[in-house]
């Protein structure tokens, strides 16, 4: 459920096909993003799970699945 979201946000800052994202993506590399794209991703997932991101874990995300877990761990 949380990957599923996460995809639909990366796919709408990014302009991506959510199909094209797997755990292992990485943001930079495979999907041409940069740290503004990134930064915007993770505020679209603040928004999504009404959540708040440490934002020294956000800097060090940099892939799919990084991401993935930093937001399960601030679910919790």
């Amino acid at each position: 459920m949380e990957l599923e979201k996460l995809k639909q946000v990366i796919a709408s800052v990014l302009n991506v096909d959510p199909k094209e994202i797997e755990l292992k993506t990485t943001f930079m590399e495979d999907l041409g993003a940069d740290s503004l794209d990134v930064y915007q991703i993770m505020m679209g997932v603040e928004d999504e799970f009404d959540i708040t991101l440490d934002p020294q874990k956000v800097e060090e995300i940099s892939t799919v699945g990084e991401a993935l877990a930093l937001l399960k761990e601030s679910v919790r």
